[in-house]
Order: C-alpha cells, then sequence, then structure tokens
C-alpha cells in the first residue's frame, strides 16, 4: 500500500505513520492563511480544516465571508445567517430565507397564527 504521506509503498504491518519515519500523521494547513490546523486522531482534516476558516482564520476572504452573514434567523433552533435583513411584516423580527414566511416561524399577530401569505384572516379583493 502506498502512505499518503510520504508516497512510499509498505505492507499492511507497516503503512501505519507509527511503523515508519512519519512518526504523526500529516498536519493540514489552512490554504487561505497557511497556519498549520491541529487535529485529533480519527478527526476528517477537510472538516477541521473548513471549522478554521468558518470561525478562526485571519485571512481576509474568510474574515469578510464571516461579516457578510450576520443577520441571524430568530426562529427558535434555527442557526441560519443571512447577508440581508428578512423582517415579518406582521411580527417585525429578523428570519432566514427559509423561515420568512409567518406560518414558518409560527408568526403570532394579535394572539392568533397568520396565513401563509401574509394577509392575516382577511381576504384580499379580487
Amino acid at each position: 500500500m502506498k502512505c499518503d504521506a510520504c508516497e512510499d509503498i509498505f505492507c499492511k504491518d507497516h503503512i501505519t505513520y507509527a511503523n515508519h519515519k512519519y512518526l504523526q500523521p500529516p498536519v493540514p494547513v489552512c490554504p487561505l492563511c497557511n497556519i498549520p490546523i491541529p487535529i485529533k486522531r480519527g478527526e476528517m482534516p477537510d472538516i477541521r480544516v473548513g471549522e478554521h476558516i468558518d470561525r478562526d482564520c485571519k485571512s481576509d476572504p474568510a474574515q469578510r465571508k464571516r461579516k457578510i452573514f450576520t443577520n441571524k434567523c430568530s426562529r427558535g433552533g434555527c442557526k441560519q445567517k443571512e447577508m440581508i435583513r428578512v423582517t415579518c411584516d406582521q411580527c417585525h423580527l429578523n428570519y432566514c430565507l427559509k423561515h420568512r414566511h409567518p406560518l414558518d416561524h409560527d408568526c403570532k399577530t394579535d394572539g392568533k397564527p397568520s396565513s401563509k401569505s401574509g394577509y392575516g384572516s382577511t381576504s384580499m379583493p379580487s
């Protein structure tokens, strides 16, 4: 088998990093800021690098991305953020695109849920 770190060929007994010259698995490096990203045993490097870019990366592109999506959804349990505010006309709270309709966020006006069309219980003229 071919080692993904050193690209040498090893038998099944010596393919692990600990059993040949690579004592530690290769540490992934952030493609934006070139900082090594420590990973735990069994953790997927791509996922960890993605988390670093989303939360900790100090590069300009990563910081700009974080600042763009600042409008958090007001629906309980939803962590989605949008680039622009999507304010409900009924309750005046901010929601993500998925929860923007009054029935999608259980909007309450005057103690009654409003219709999905946003016109409450009144019908719209034809």
